[in-house]
């Protein structure tokens, strides 16, 4: 059974940095895709980035690129998301996936069979 565990929210300063982790385990294969999503109170779920487990191909949001910087221990089972320069459009549950069908036409945009439960990003002054 997959299991994704989230960490490193907190309370961060505008233009400040986080560094949220999400350790996986239960992986039966390298081929699995990983993404990140954030979910901000009253809007919808968006996805920040993605990354294949096996060879880390990443793609990004267009409106975060640049700023935000996914990538994978293998040793560690873990993905890191880095957000640099935060903005107060920023908060939110940030949540990472993960599904077997791996990194491929659609990017990001697949069904994730493989949630964790979150944590909160909150960014103010």
């Amino acid at each position: 059974q997959v299991q994704l565990v989230e960490s490193g929210g907190g309370l961060v300063q505008p233009g400040g940095s986080l560094r949220l982790s999400c350790a996986a385990s239960g992986f039966t294969s390298g081929y699995y895709v990983i993404a990140w999503f954030r979910q901000a109170p009253g809007k919808e779920r968006e996805g920040v980035s993605c990354i294949s487990w096996g060879d880390g191909r990443a793609h990004y949001a267009d409106s975060l690129k640049g700023r935000f910087t996914i990538s994978r221990d293998n040793a560690k089972n873990t993905v890191y998301l880095i957000m640099n320069s935060l903005k107060p459009e920023d908060p939110g549950f940030y949540y990472c996936a993960a599904d077997p069908a791996g990194l491929g036409p659609a990017a990001c945009d697949i069904e994730y069979a493989y949630w964790g439960q979150g944590t909160q990003v909150t960014v103010s002054s």
